[in-house]
């Protein structure tokens, strides 16, 4: 007996016969006997058929851009036709010999224009006279081109499918689709319809062309062969095709036809809408030849163009239903099929890089499935796969750059005529004379054994037993499933085991290949008869063993097992009667897996396996949940429609749930199911297999001794890891990962020198190496110095030199004065190999008075401690001494606390499903009932005036504007600077100087980016008093960047602000749109702020964090917010002016709001209702709560605050169980006491370690005194909090928007319209083809280089705080505001960042009103010069009087006397004049004798 279930198992993968990898991707082939041809990238090749290129020729350049769209080998005409998309398209007749030399080329469009849309062209015959077809060749070609500007640049017509010329004899010309009556040709009855061409051909008289409709399904457009092409054309009809039958799967993606079948079968590999889908793709069968009643009807979507204008009556066409469905499988991509005898024979390519085999019988039963090929990386197969035309025993399959000869069959893997009967391949079968398994046609003048025509069979020899009419003799029938081609003398042997003949006599002549054997039956005993049966096919002998029972022996209660045995041992088992008995002539055979209704167990269910997702190396304690899992005996595992039966035994189990060892297979779909006692399975769980992971990369390759350094290895599918090995140390680690990286800390090692660690990743039982990381001892820091700068100290830590290249992000370093640590904020890490010592620079902030003796440097598990120059030994006693007891205190500790948390624990675990219930639903309630009600009434707007908006902009970090800014009194005086800033400032109005000077300091490499900031908005100051000429520089500075060759890419340019002219751009739009955005952006930015202040103020908001409840940005989410209610407040003020006051005023505020919180809303609430602040500032207010008679002073720590330790809780309305309506007063506050110069909390710079609001600190503490407070908190639950806030505000967000890019009374800003049409002009003198690239530059210069600084930084327009939090926000609208400008897809998934994840479904809408925005400005009619000159003349005298420019040039003076002789060369370099020469000596002159500038 030999079952083939395991076939596909055993056969493995093979390796291909021959394969090519070229340059780029490869797009089309075409495979005729004499060579092969192959369209890669740029080139097209002509190969032998064994894939080596014998020719190769260009298609495409740089200069020259184009896609080659059709490639059609016409062999009768010894031609091959290429056709692209170059210019408007072209066609060329290239010799099919010698692919170099070009017969013919034509400008003409026969192919869709976009390298995206697809194109179909094949070769068809028409006409009656076959003798004259060689002249009646056609080409039918299908094309939808897409309604855009190049296709009404081009002249293109709405022509969908055509008949072309092939020869200049035919009427029209070669390629021309004129017929006899003109143009024809088939076209769209709608303009818009989406198009697919997928395949078509010609078979007899009918022509076939398939297209899938998108979102109507695919189509077949059935076409009859005419006398002409206007009757081909004409007589087309559509067919609806359907698949499938368990769920919809409506785009075609692949198609094949079967060779020599009758009626046509044609096979589609049909996709649905789930990608992640095991089955979402499925491989059908239909009949679709016209003889078959497949003749089509009126297709409503299209129309021949002599009936186009005539309605269509019929609403749908003809819709055929697969005649099968043969296999599903996840994400097929191409077939091909041939025909093998009776079997259809089929080879699947798929998404995941497998080629697949599945035959076919005549009833349409599919042989199992063989992977004949596996690629080691998850590469698509191409849509068209080619059968060799020599032999169809090799196929041709294309993965992304890589051509694939594959053979056909893998015959010579099977040793036996059992193992390849087993293989259920029809192209295999046993040579008896040769004693293989070979191709028939490689056994010549042998007996050739293979499987049955037409017929899939699970045994290769079966047999049935039965009493005969006297019941005195047993007959035993035996079949044997083979086909074997010559027919062989036959004859079969039956002997018993002890060698004796079985039969008394044989039975009636059987048909062939059927034998059968009478004996006695006092032969069969009780206990059975082995008997082995010998078929002789001339030489060959095939034996098969029977065990013969006696039928009558099975009797007694029904159950599976008796049931089993009885049909097993070839009788016939009575469902009805449940009892055994003989087999008659006329019984028929049932099977034994009918047997499992007699089981009597409660059914196994499986709900979840977990991971879904493994390689193909398998998975060690996978975990499967269900029910009734209790009676469980082994999983059975079933690949490829059940044909691959694997069974693996339980490791643990529970009554719900239990752990498996699940083995290695092939890539894609697998399912498993719980096996009870008597053999039957229940429940289904699918698990993937994915190819196994693989590393790229290992990031640091170095690491301390101690470990905890965070390594980071890059590779593909790093989601199926394990676990990570440390080679040599013994040591599994966990890890973080994704898809592309995987983190991990690397362990703690002891080595005294350095040491290579071979790191390898573990999957299963396999492990893949990733590379090597070397341990080096850990770094030796050897001391410290502080030294004061201004309120800051600078500690300046030494290092030894080391190989381990440590980064500032590696390290938290802390100074210490007594139990005091204070964070020293890393400036920067300095090396030398001179010195050999490092030097650590780190800053303590607002201490400059601190006496640091300490220095703590925490890298990652690895704590050191750096002393000053100071006596250690009585620290040294005092380790000593204090050791012991810190061991004992600390295992004292530990048990206490491990026996809490295990108390703990059980019960948090209870409460936990309940609380996330709870908050998810609070989230839904919130998202549905909650309504905006924040105000658009903000009273006046703190505008800032221009100068101190510029001195923002221009010195954001605000370091070095004092006195660049006029006093109010020098405004209205006549000022002039002295002589040597005079003539500097002629100096600087000389462009070749300027230019010279800009470009010899950027020449320097101690000229640092700081200082390029600051000499260009020193120059901006200097020249702000004439625009038109610091334009001028501006532009000409811009054209020397974009033509440096080092901007070889010009998408980067304009990118950050790496040079003078960036900076100069960035102040000049700031200048030119002050206008602009005083008088429209303004307000509806301050509205964005002020609607996000009163969002974040309507939730819980942590005093000492200042994160939040309601928030855009997820790392300003203050997820761990308790329950809060809001409360009114009737609140009375002690000091009221006249109209204030005089009625308690409502203040909403919340109960988890501290003092200080609930002080500010009150001042916010008094602002907005009386236009006016409150005359007393918040240091300087108090506020009393009123109850029954008496008042309260609420302050935000007393004595009875709540404290955890070191660390106070804040007091908050909630402590003080104020209730809703109470009274409450401000009154003045007492002055503080004499000795303490703090008025608030705030002021103590430990206010963050002292105290918590909100946020637990890190402390255990009895749960029972505030179980609140202790409940597990997620922060996934309060991911919608942002989703609430951003939809709160987004009114605000997309009027800001689209005030931004909209025009105002159409009318564009005058230094929009202007630099754009400058840029406009650099793209076009560049010669840049890419129309990327100008819309690049053009969002580098405005949005990204001054709207998102203004929308970041609203503090540089209004008189107004930022506070960290308020930044967060606006970052995340900031980045929704520049992913409207990018042209790069998104592409989001569960793991995209949320504040990509807030705005997605926005974007899109977004990034179209961009694109309108950038035509509207370049369809704007151009400004004059004059009118531009005049518009910057006219900026300059609104701020003549507002800058200081000889403090400017003061500074500028400095920069050119420090780099003299560089720019002195740059000028003799540039061909400057003796006179400007020596004007440059004046000013230096003029500034030797005067010090500095100063106004007379």
């Amino acid at each position: 007996m030999y079952a083939f279930i395991f076939i596909a198992f055993l056969i493995g993968h093979s390796r291909p016969d021959e394969n090519n990898t070229f340059d780029g991707n490869i797009s089309n082939f075409a495979v005729l006997k004499r060579a092969v041809y192959v369209v890669a990238n740029d080139k097209l090749y002509q190969m032998s058929r064994n894939l080596t290129v014998e020719r190769r020729k260009d298609v495409s350049n740089a200069t020259n851009p184009n896609v080659v769209k059709i490639l059609v080998p016409f062999e009768n005409n010894n031609t091959l036709i290429t056709c692209g998309t170059h210019v408007c398209g072209y066609c060329q007749v290239l010799d099919l010999d010698d692919i170099s030399k070009t017969i013919y080329e034509e400008p003409i469009n026969i192919a869709s224009l976009d390298p995206n849309d697809s194109s179909i062209v094949f070769l068809i015959n028409i006409g009656q006279d076959e003798q004259n077809w060689a002249s009646n060749t056609y080409l039918l070609a299908g094309a939808k081109q897409r309604p855009t500007e190049l296709q009404k640049n081009c002249g293109m017509d709405d022509c969908l499918v055509a008949l072309r010329n092939t020869k200049h004899l035919q009427d029209g010309y070669i390629f021309s689709k004129v017929g006899s009556q003109g143009e024809v040709f088939i076209k769209t009855r709608i303009d818009h319809l989406e198009v697919e061409f997928v395949d078509g051909f010609q078979r007899d008289e009918y022509i076939y062309v398939f297209l899938n409709l998108i979102t109507r399904g695919a189509r077949l457009l059935l076409m009859k062969r005419g006398e002409t092409k206007a009757d081909t054309l004409e007589s087309f009809r559509g067919v609806t095709l359907e698949c499938c039958g368990d769920k919809l799967r409506p785009t075609l993606v692949s198609s094949a036809v079967a060779t020599g079948s009758s009626p046509i079968l044609w096979a589609g590999v049909f996709r649905g809408g789930n990608r992640r889908d095991s089955e979402n793709t499925a491989l059908a069968i239909f009949t679709i030849a016209a003889s078959a009643g497949v003749s089509g009807e009126e297709d409503p979507e299209f129309c021949f163009l002599r009936s186009c204008s005539a309605k269509t009556n019929n609403p749908k066409p003809l819709a055929i239903k697969p005649k099968s469905v043969v296999y599903k499988y996840q994400s097929m991509t191409s077939v091909a099929t041939v025909t093998v005898g009776s079997w259809l024979v089929f080879f699947i390519g798929t998404a995941d890089g497998q080629l697949i085999k599945v035959s076919v019988d005549k009833a349409m039963n599919p042989t199992c499935p063989i992977v004949l090929y596996e690629s080691d990386k998850d590469r698509p197969v191409h849509s068209k796969m080619i059968l060799d035309p020599v032999d169809e025993k090799h196929i041709y399959l294309v993965l992304g750059n890589q051509m694939i000869r594959m053979t056909v069959a893998q015959c010579w893997r099977h040793g036996t005529v059992g193992d390849c009967w087993s293989a259920q391949d029809p192209s295999c079968g046993w040579c008896a004379a040769e004693s293989k398994c070979t191709f028939h046609d490689e056994c010549s003048g042998s007996t050739w054994i293979s499987i049955p025509d037409g017929s899939v069979q699970e045994r290769m020899v079966s047999f049935r037993v039965e009493h005969t009419p006297s019941n005195e003799e047993i007959k035993v029938n035996v079949m044997a499933h083979l086909s074997v081609r010559p027919p062989p003398a036959f004859s079969c042997a039956f002997t018993t085991e002890h060698g004796e003949s079985l039969c008394v006599r044989p039975g009636y002549t059987p048909p062939f290949l059927n034998c059968s054997c009478i004996f006695s039956g006092d032969k069969l005993p009780e206990g059975g008869l082995r008997v082995t049966v010998t078929i002789s096919l001339d030489n060959e002998k095939l034996d098969e063993s029977l065990n013969l029972k006696n039928c009558s022996v099975f009797a007694g209660n029904a159950t599976a097992s008796l049931c089993s045995e009885c049909i097993t041992s070839g009788c016939l088992w009575s469902f009805t009667q449940h009892t055994c008995s003989w087999m008659s002539s006329t019984s028929h055979q049932n099977h034994a897996q009918d047997c499992q209704d007699y089981l009597n167990i409660l059914e196994p269910e499986i709900y979840t396996i977990n991971p879904k997702e493994i390689s193909f190396y398998g998975k060690n304690n996978a975990k499967i949940t269900g029910k009734n899992l209790e009676h469980v005996t082994k999983i059975r595992i079933r690949i490829n429609m059940d044909c691959i039966l694997r069974e693996v035994p339980i490791q643990s189990r529970s009554n719900d749930s239990l752990t498996v060892h699940i083995p290695g297979g092939s890539k894609g779909a697998m399912t498993l199911c719980a096996v009870v006692p008597g053999g039957k399975c229940y429940g289904s769980a699918k698990v993937i297999y994915k190819s196994p992971p693989s590393c790229t990369g290992l990031l640091p390759k170095t690491s301390w001794a101690s470990g905890g350094r965070l390594v980071t290895i890059s590779g593909q599918n790093l989601e199926l890891v394990d676990s990570i090995e440390h080679v040599g140390l013994n040591q599994m680690l966990g890890a973080n990962f994704s898809s592309l990286r995987l983190h991990y800390s690397a362990p703690r090692t002891e080595v005294k020198t350095e040491r290579d660690v071979t790191v390898r990743i573990k999957v299963a039982n396999e492990t893949i190496r990733c590379g090597s990381l070397t341990y080096q001892p850990d770094p030796e820091f050897t001391g410290f110095s502080v030294t004061p700068t201004g309120d800051n100290l600078r500690v300046t830590i030494v290092k030894k030199v080391d190989k381990l290249n440590i980064a500032k992000e590696e390290l938290n370093v802390y100074g210490v004065e007594g139990d005091v640590e204070y964070k020293c904020e890393l400036v920067d890490i300095e090396t030398s190999t001179v010195s050999g010592v490092d030097s650590l620079v780190c800053e303590i902030r607002n201490q400059p008075n601190a006496k640091i003796e300490l220095v703590k440097i925490h890298l990652g598990n690895h704590i050191i401690e750096v002393e000053g120059p100071h006596n250690l030994s009585y620290l040294v006693l005092l380790i000593f001494l204090v050791i012991p007891l810190i061991i004992v205190g600390v295992v004292c500790i530990y048990r206490v606390k491990q026996r809490k948390m295990s108390e703990q624990m059980n019960e948090r675990l209870e409460l936990l499903e309940c609380d996330i219930r709870t908050e998810i639903r609070q989230g839904f309630v919130d998202m549905q009932i909650q309504r905006s009600d924040l105000t658009e009434s903000v009273g006046a707007i703190p505008f800032l005036d221009y100068k101190h908006f510029a001195s923002r902009t221009f010195f954001p970090d605000g370091t070095v504007t004092s006195g660049f800014l006029k006093d109010l009194d020098q405004n209205s005086v006549s000022v002039s600077a002295d002589q040597s800033c005079q003539a500097l400032s002629r100096l600087l109005r000389d462009q070749l100087f300027l230019t010279s000077f800009v470009h010899a300091l950027e020449g320097q490499k101690t000229f640092k980016i700081k200082d390029k900031c600051n000499v260009a908005s020193l120059l901006t100051l200097a020249l702000h008093g004439d625009l038109p000429y610091l334009t001028e520089v501006m532009e000409e500075l811009l054209q020397a960047l974009m033509d440096q060759s080092s901007n070889a890419q010009p998408k980067l340019m304009l990118r950050r602000t790496e040079s003078i002219v960036e900076k100069l751009l960035t102040n000049w739009m700031s200048i030119c749109l002050y206008g602009f955005l005083r008088e429209s952006v303004g307000q509806p930015l301050f509205l964005l702020v002020s609607a996000l202040n009163q969002q974040i103020s309507k939730g819980p908001v942590d005093s000492v964090t200042e994160k939040a409840l309601y928030t855009l940005s997820e790392d300003w989410l203050l997820w761990q917010a308790q329950d809060f209610t809001t409360l009114k407040l009737q609140v009375s003020f002690e000091v009221v002016s006249m109209g204030e006051g005089s009625t308690p005023l409502d203040v909403s505020v919340l109960d988890c709001d501290t003092v200080e919180q609930v002080k500010e809303k009150i001042l916010v609430a008094f602002k907005s209702k009386f236009g006016n602040p409150y005359s007393g500032e918040l240091r300087n207010i108090d506020i009393e709560y009123e109850k029954a008679g008496s008042s309260v002073l609420l302050q935000e720590v007393d004595a009875s605050s709540q404290v955890l330790g070191d660390v106070t809780m804040l007091n908050t309305l909630r402590h003080y169980k104020v209730p809703d309506g109470a009274s409450i007063k401000v009154i003045t506050k007492k002055a503080p006491a004499r000795l303490s110069t703090q008025t608030s909390l705030k002021d103590d710079t430990n206010y963050s370690i002292k105290y918590f609001h909100l946020i637990d600190p890190d402390i255990d503490r009895n749960q029972g005194k505030n179980p609140a407070r202790k409940k597990l908190k997620l922060k996934e639950v309060y991911l919608p909090k942002l989703l609430f806030t951003k939809v709160a505000v987004h009114s605000f967000t997309e009027n800001l928007f689209r005030t931004i890019w909209g025009t105002s009374n159409n009318r564009v800003p005058f230094a929009i319209k202007h630099f754009f049409d400058f840029l406009d002009a650099q793209w076009e003198r560049k010669k840049i083809s890419d129309p990327d690239v100008l819309h690049i530059w053009k969002t580098n210069s405005l949005p990204l280089r001054f709207w998102i600084n203004i929308l970041k930084n609203p503090q540089f327009v209004f008189d107004m705080e930022k506070t960290p939090h308020l930044d967060g926000c606006l970052s995340v609208i900031a980045q929704a505001f520049m992913d409207s400008f990018s042209l790069a897809e998104q592409q989001l998934d569960k793991h995209a960042p949320t504040n990509k994840l807030l705005y997605a479904k926005d974007t899109p809408q977004y990034k179209q009103e961009v694109k309108a925005y950038y035509k509207q400005v370049k369809d704007t009619p151009a400004h004059s010069t004059s009118e531009f000159k005049a518009f910057l003349q006219e900026e300059s005298k609104k701020h003549e009087n507002e800058f200081n420019e000889a403090a400017a040039l003061q500074e500028i003076y400095k920069y050119l006397q420090q780099y003299l002789k560089v720019v002195q060369e740059k000028l003799e370099l540039n061909g400057a004049s003796s006179e400007l020469k020596e004007k440059l000596q004046e000013v230096m002159d003029l500034f030797t004798r005067q010090k500095s500038c100063s106004w007379d």
